[in-house]
């Protein structure tokens, strides 16, 4: 009986260890270990339940009925290995149970098939409750080992092999205390028997295979022990250069860490081994957190302050035995990093002001805190009168630091609930989104009106910049946010336009101002494709002879809804789109080539809008026009108001040049209403002065317009250019100027601007009247 505890002791061990470099090992070693275990296993019941057999003295001759011997070993070795392929790698209790339930079968039907097997000459009796008992609390064992040796917890599973001994222990004794034997002489042995004597060299042969691999098994664990030994101190000097926390872990406990994470969390490497992961990451699961999938989580150091941290798990190798390596990752720096980003992403960079993304996301939030709780709020939208003086004459530098006083003064009448920002430029927006008293958004544009009209000082000088504000309130005034940005926008515009330094609250009539202004502009650059623009004539006469010596070109628009629109109405409006360009290269154009129908002595005149000569292209225009129309450059004349010389006088001076050095003619239009006439003749290239209707209009009864007129013909004469005066209207007028010896003469007494049909009638008729 000692041999065969022996026996099942070195084969159990034999069976776990080999099991052990089974789960060790991968591919086909795995399977072929794994084989080795199962078979090993089923021979250490069988070798255990046959020795005690041997062991057994009944009083009477016995032998083995060979089949059912042989059917034991077999069956033990199948009911364990489908146990253990049910229970390998498996962590579910439920199904290791049944796996455990599945072996012990396995051993109850090895046993009992093997005292079934064992033959004697007389008769076998049991009993079957000691049967069922046996059977009962040996099954629970083996379950209940199978169960325990798949538990994390180590010394948990240190009890799975004595819990197994102990099941086979008790279906040996039971089942040999269940078995009454009766001595017959006249029951004799089969003669196909199997003699003990005969069974012992095999049992024998069994056994020292079992012993043999026990100590193959200890040798195989002694090395597994010291591989992982040396795999855990390569891992731990590898883990200790790595800049993140690692710790190795043995199920939920932490077996080891590195530096990394003894000075994340405040804790000697000694203090963590051993530490449940829990208790460094609360509320994380690790066998909840996929494999190489990051998850954010928190860090409780030592000093109770919670660290964010990236934790990523990974299942590794280690000494043949897998164990998982959590990573874990000091956040902080990323998330102040972030935090950067987002304030450099949110703010303006110059001012320390919201940017323009940010104002429209706080926009955005309390519009849909309006639509949902009704709170009203206002828009303020501000910009710097002067502020391109301060760019061009103290330098964009000095333009910089206005902006950032601009953003203190701001900052200074504000409430803590409303929001200032900078949308670009001298661009500058204020929400105001705290409680508000009837007339409170007025008075907050009211006070910043007063505070930007205050000095600012600059580079040891004062500046006055002033600041013009637009006022959007919601939901009366809207409460989209770009609405409300437009309307705000629309306010101050009109603000601008009535004298700026002030603020103006929206009104409904803004938006329809506006819209007027979009339609005409649509209307505009519709009508030039369409041909709706005319070019009309006025001719200028001879004072003297009366004769027609040249014509202004008049353009007009012929809308196919309103009629004829008068020039007042769209000029303006043309140079303050830019669309004058086009319209005023069409007019030039147009006018050149039907006055090549006229008399070579008739000239053409055309009038350059402001923003025409600002344009560089202009003398490249003129030159292609000229060229494509044929018209000599000797019959063109341009006219030019004194508002262009106040821009930019050296660019004016090389501008009036270039068109001279072309060969046309430069009238100065409108004489007499500038600020500094009498410089401008002296120094521009002109040909010709006309005085402004203005001075006109009351001849020749007021004596004071009379000597104006006078003065500036006498002028003209005198600098030997050519005078024409315009908007005369009656005969007394026509008298006064002609007598007055000015060159030309212009206005309704000789004719209406003429369509160029009407015109060249009004041509010949003039001619036969001579």
């Amino acid at each position: 009986m000692l041999l065969a505890g022996l026996v099942c002791i070195c084969g159990i061990y034999a069976s776990f260890a080999v099991a052990s470099q089974a789960g060790r090992s991968e591919g086909a070693a795995q399977r072929n270990w794994a084989g080795i275990s199962i078979v090993a296993a089923g021979c250490t019941a069988w070798a255990t339940h046959m020795i005690a057999l041997l062991a057994f003295e009944p009083g009477m001759a016995a032998a083995f009925e060979p089949i059912m011997t042989a059917l034991s070993l077999l069956i033990a070795i199948g009911g364990i290995g489908l146990g253990m392929a049910l229970a390998v790698g498996r962590r579910h209790r439920l199904r290791r149970l049944a796996a455990g339930l599945i072996l012990g079968s396995g051993i109850v039907a090895l046993h009992y098939l093997g005292q079934a097997s064992y033959q004697v000459t007389g008769h076998v009796a049991w009993d079957m409750n000691l049967v069922a008992g046996s059977c009962l609390i040996s099954l629970a064992l083996f379950g209940l080992a199978l169960i325990l040796a798949g538990e994390r917890d180590r010394s948990l599973r240190r009890l799975g092999a004595p819990l197994l001994l102990a099941a086979i222990v008790v279906l040996h004794i039971g089942g040999m205390s269940a078995v009454t034997l009766t001595f017959d002489p006249e029951v004799e042995l089969p003669a196909t028997a199997i003699e003990p004597a005969t069974l012992a060299p095999i049992l024998a042969a069994v056994s020292f295979g079992l012993l043999a691999l026990s100590f193959m098994g200890l040798r195989m664990t002694l090395h597994a022990r010291a591989q992982q030994r040396q795999d855990q101190k390569r891992l731990r000097d590898l883990a200790s250069i790595a800049l993140e926390g690692l710790a190795v872990c043995d199920g939920e406990v932490i077996t080891t860490a590195n530096h990394s994470l003894e000075r994340l969390s405040g804790l000697t490497q000694a203090e963590l081994a051993s530490r449940p992961l829990s208790s460094l990451l609360p509320g994380l699961v690790l066998a909840n957190l996929p494999e190489q999938e990051e998850r954010d989580s928190e860090l409780i150091a030592a000093d109770g302050q919670a660290l964010p941290v990236r934790v990523l798990r990974k299942d590794v190798l280690l000494g043949r035995e897998r164990q998982t390596v959590v990573a874990i990752r000091d956040q902080r720096e990323r998330l102040h990093t972030e935090a950067r980003m987002r304030t450099l992403a949110f703010t303006d960079a110059l001012t320390g002001l919201p940017n323009r993304a940010r104002l429209g996301d706080v926009l955005a939030h309390q519009s849909a805190v309006l639509r949902e709780s009704g709170r009203g709020f206002a828009v303020l939208m501000l910009d710097l009168d002067r502020f391109k003086f301060v760019n061009d004459v103290l330098g964009h530098g000095m333009g910089d630091v206005l902006l950032h006083k601009v953003a203190e003064r701001l900052r200074s009448v504000l409430s803590t609930d409303d929001v200032a920002g900078r949308l670009g430029g001298d661009e500058f927006a204020v929400l105001v989104l705290g409680t508000q008293k009837e007339g409170e958004p007025e008075r907050l544009a009211a006070r910043i009106v007063e505070m930007m009209d205050r000095p600012f000082l600059l580079d040891g000088q004062l500046v006055n910049v002033g600041a013009s504000v637009g006022l959007a309130i919601a939901p009366r005034d809207g409460t989209d946010p770009e609405q409300l940005l437009r309307n705000a926008d629309l306010a101050l515009y009109q603000a601008k336009a009535e004298g700026k330094a002030r603020f103006k609250v929206f009104e409904p009539a803004l938006a329809e101002r506006v819209e007027a202004r979009r339609t005409l502009e649509t209307d505009m650059r519709r009508a030039l494709e369409a041909g709706e623009f005319e070019v009309h004539y006025q001719p200028l006469v001879d004072a003297r002879s009366g004769q027609i010596t040249a014509a202004e070109a008049l353009v007009r628009w012929r809308h196919p809804q309103r009629g004829l629109v008068s020039p007042a109405d769209f000029i303006p409006f043309a140079e303050e789109t830019g669309i004058i360009v086009q319209l005023g290269a069409w007019v030039l154009r147009t006018a050149c080539l039907e006055a090549m129908c006229w008399p070579e002595e008739i000239k053409i005149a055309v009038n350059l809008s402001p923003v025409q000569f600002r344009d560089d292209r202009l003398i490249e225009t003129v030159e292609g026009i000229l060229q494509a129309t044929g018209l000599p450059a000797g019959r063109l004349e341009l006219e030019i108001t004194e508002g262009v010389m106040l821009d930019d006088e050296e660019r004016t001076m090389r501008m009036l040049s270039r068109l001279k050095a072309v060969g046309v003619s430069l009238s100065m239009d409108d004489f007499g209403t500038g600020y500094s006439s009498l410089s401008y003749l002296r120094r521009f290239p002109f040909d010709k002065i006309k005085v402004d209707r203005s001075f006109v209009r009351l001849l020749p009864a007021d004596a004071e317009s009379a000597a104006i007129v006078r003065a500036i013909i006498t002028m003209g004469s005198c600098l030997g250019m050519t005078t024409t005066v315009e908007g005369v209207e009656t005969a007394e007028q026509y008298a006064f100027v002609a007598s007055e010896r000015c060159t030309q003469v212009q206005g309704y007494h000789v004719s209406r601007p003429l369509p160029s049909a009407d015109f060249l009638t009004f041509l010949t008729g003039v001619k036969a009247a001579a």
